[in-house]
């Protein structure tokens, strides 16, 4: 009778959103377990929110349906103006309400304009594909309890909507923040599925239209595609990232698994992370952060596993290279018989205007597109055209795979769940789990593009790109050139679970975005398909040091989750230990002391050369010299290629140690410190100047120093901060660390967790919420996860709210 109990302990009567706090329990309602049989409420859609510091909610339903309700509901209380944006994205309103030449954020496609978003979005509904991916069933199609938390969140999202003030500036009046259907729920939840595809695409596919004559146009170029689409799909330095490590038995204290996660997501926007825990007493019990807009759990831990996912080399696409219809640029021939595209009109309402109507245009395999991304053009030309296929534009089951998670009591069950759902779309999975077992398996959904199809197949242009990136293109007028289908595959032309990376039960498995080769750098992965990503190719040096750490970490043994939560802060920078001792000498060796700047000024540089040599090699707020070192290392490393940088080159057989030693004879090695020491002086900042000083968020009006770096500088704790020297340095952080998890077990009954949400749970400035956890971040503290109904009871900021749909 857990769940009458608790209500019992409200103060005051709670219906809907109005909060009472809850007061002590009695010694009668300390069960560890919620009674199964009991119903929160009768008549409709209900749960219990029960908030602990920080403001997390801990949501207890009867069933998935409640459960996605109260998750609609908490993430409206905390996030509504965000989740309003996105509805309105993926119902193709931006122009109407925003004006059509506005840039979208990016959380939800990489539209240049509004207008092209809106293309996309009305065309997806246009073509009733959400309706259809709906309809498909599971294992397929999404199951009957994803769909009923889809159908749950957006009516909790609704109550919240029509029992609430929104407080927000954001959005507070707006007549765009309206209710929802369980099509828009599930519509957002495709956009976040190919994000890494069609999401890519959407201006390509918006701006695709037949050649206005008949006289041939260029091709593209062959080695200037393959390097777009190298820098294209490249996951290193990206928008989103990740770093996860899982130790086994063999090296832990207790002789059981952890878990340290680190994501690194967009800080604004709705690509946040949003924090909780979700119960259904007897069937589900889990904990960690979820996608916004998204109603299952996307990264986290029971009882018995923890889990996080880190942004994977696999590419998501292909291309298929048509041959068109002399005749007829619309038509296209395959195996010399003509197929016609089909033409899809859709009209935008436009802000303050008319109506916009633009045709798209659809083949057998996808999209044509005249583009991926802005530099990588795909002309339509009277002769050739280009279609795009993204087996994700059909994919809704990661929530299946995030239940199938939750209720895991072990690797194995995560590992099965990957294989029945097959859901993934752009992220590996890495795990430990309370019996001291490891997991890091890249399953994502990617098109059959084997190495033989590949060979086989290819036109010029792909012959170029595939091995440059993984994107294969491929001669659409073959019909022997289909992607065919694996036995152990749900979906046609993907992959099946067999021929995925995959690897048990190593001491420790770790991933920086770099391909599955280094997992464990004494057990690497081979003998995958080039679409999953490379081998015996050099690492990032944010993948160099992180196996560095972690494998140290192993070898050393006798590891607890204060020993994750000491790597995610040690804030160690790999490329100042490679080069910032060369660079000290170098630039004490520079004549006169002195280095030409860029624009061919002598530059004083003799202060540098001692801030470089003092400077401790780390980005901790109080690091002097870390600001100079991060100034100088990103022009030299833009500006210098890296056959070019190091003296000893890379090495296959020594991949985490090579290449080093900096070649500081390069002249863009004096250029690069002389401007970087030029900006520091111009913008009044000491070149010895601590990192927080000028590196710093600010949050109701007050500055928040923040450690960590960029990608580029190979840290773990990454930050990608906004530059900005007419305000003080870095002054805002567009994307880094955000839900980040230190778990473990210690033969409790409640696992050992740590966690922080680096942005804090709410964007709305007037909630108490809003940068509480950010401030903890700055100090390099946590929150104590209160996973077990006695931690949950003992909070001493427990506050109870009954939710409920009103009839």
């Amino acid at each position: 009778m857990r769940i009458r109990r608790l209500r019992r302990l409200a103060v005051a009567a709670v219906a809907l959103l109005t909060a009472a706090t809850a007061s002590p329990l009695s010694a009668a309602e300390r069960s560890e377990r919620p009674d199964r049989h009991e119903r929160p409420s009768r008549g409709g859609l209900s749960a219990d929110i029960r908030y602990t510091e920080y403001g997390i909610p801990h949501i207890l339903a009867e069933d998935h349906a409640s459960l996605g309700f109260g998750t609609g509901w908490a993430q409206a209380a905390d996030q509504v103006c965000t989740l309003a944006d996105g509805f309105v994205t993926v119902r193709g309103e931006r122009s109407r309400f925003f004006g059509p030449d506005a840039a979208p954020d990016g959380s939800l496609s990489s539209a240049a304009t509004n207008l092209s978003s809106d293309l996309y979005f009305r065309g997806v509904r246009a073509a009733g594909s959400v309706e259809e991916v709906l309809r498909t069933p599971a294992p397929r199609g999404p199951s009957r309890e994803a769909k009923d938390m889809m159908r749950g969140f957006a009516a909790g999202y609704n109550a919240w909507l029509a029992q609430n003030r929104i407080t927000d500036p954001a959005c507070r009046g707006a007549g765009w923040v309206r209710p929802v259907t369980t099509l828009d729920v599930a519509a957002g939840g495709l956009a976040l599925s190919v994000l890494g595809g069609q999401g890519r695409a959407v201006d390509g596919i918006t701006a695709a239209a037949p050649p206005a004559g008949s006289r041939p146009a260029p091709g593209p170029g062959a080695e200037a595609t393959a390097r777009a689409a190298r820098e294209l799909f490249a996951t290193d330095g990206a928008a989103m990232g990740s770093n996860a490590v899982a130790f086994g038995a063999g090296t832990t204290a207790g002789k059981r698994g952890l878990l340290l996660g680190n994501p690194h997501y967009p800080w604004q926007g709705g690509r946040r992370f949003w924090q909780s825990q979700q119960t259904i007493p007897g069937k589900l019990n889990v904990a960690g952060a979820s996608l916004l807009g998204s109603w299952t759990m996307s990264i986290g831990h029971n009882a018995h596993v923890a889990w996080s996912h880190t942004v994977a080399t696999g590419v998501p696409v292909n291309l298929h290279q048509l041959a068109l219809a002399p005749d007829d640029p619309t038509v296209y021939l395959v195996d010399g018989r003509r197929e016609r595209m089909t033409k899809r009109s859709v009209t935008v309402p436009v802000k303050d205007g008319t109506a916009v109507t633009r045709s798209q245009w659809w083949t057998r395999f996808g999209p044509v597109v005249s583009s991926l991304g802005a530099s990588l053009p795909l002309p339509w030309t009277a002769t050739t055209a280009y279609a795009l296929n993204d087996p994700n534009a059909v994919n809704l089951r990661a929530s299946d795979t995030g239940l199938g998670f939750s209720r895991a009591r072990g690797t194995g069950d995560v590992l099965t769940a990957l294989r029945r759902t097959q859901g993934l779309p752009w992220v590996n999975t890495v795990a430990a789990d309370s019996r001291g077992r490891t997991l890091f398996s890249q399953s994502q959904v990617l098109p059959r593009i084997t190495d033989e199809l590949a060979e086989r197949c290819s036109t010029p242009l792909g012959r170029a790109t595939y091995p440059a990136s993984g994107l294969a293109v491929l001669d659409g007028s073959r019909g022997d050139c289909a992607l065919g289908r694996d036995q152990d595959a749900v979906q046609p032309g993907t992959f099946g679970p067999a021929r995925m990376p995959t690897l048990t039960d190593a001491p420790y498995v770790e991933n920086s975005n770099d391909s599955a080769w280094l997992a464990a750098a004494d057990r690497p992965l081979t003998g995958y398909e080039r679409i999953f990503g490379d081998v015996g190719t050099p690492r990032s040096l944010r993948t160099r040091g992180a196996i560095e750490d972690v494998s140290a970490m192993a070898r050393r043994g006798g590891l607890t989750v204060r020993d994750l939560q000491r790597q995610q802060f040690a804030n160690r920078v790999p490329a100042g230990d490679l080069a910032a001792a060369d660079a000290a000498r170098a630039c004490a060796a520079l004549p006169g002391g002195t280095a030409a700047g860029s624009d061919g000024g002598a530059v004083d540089v003799r202060e540098a050369c001692g801030v470089l040599a003092a400077w401790d090699r780390t980005v901790d707020t109080g690091s002097r010299g870390a600001l100079l070192f991060d100034r100088f290392w990103r022009r030299l490393s833009a500006e210098v290629p890296a056959g070019r940088l190091w003296k000893v080159p890379f090495s296959p057989a020594d991949p985490v140690r090579t290449p080093h030693t900096l070649n500081t004879a390069d002249p863009g090695f004096a250029t690069a410190l002389a401007d970087a020491v030029n900006e520091l002086r111009a913008a009044g900042i000491p070149l010895d100047a601590r990192l927080g000083n000028h590196q710093f968020v600010v949050r109701d009006g007050r500055r928040i120093p923040v450690g960590g770096g960029a990608h580029v500088l190979g840290v773990w704790n990454m930050l990608q901060p906004r530059w900005d020297t007419g305000r003080g340095g870095y002054t805002e952080v567009t994307h880094g660390s955000s839900f980040i998890q230190a778990v473990g077990w210690d033969g409790s009954r409640c696992p050992v967790a740590r966690v922080l949400l680096t942005y804090s749970q709410s964007s709305d400035p007037n909630s108490a919420h809003f940068a509480d956890q950010t401030r903890l971040f700055s100090e390099e503290r946590w929150v104590t996860s209160r996973f077990c109904e006695r931690d949950i009871r003992s909070s001493p900021e427990l506050r109870v709210v009954r939710v409920r749909e009103r009839r």
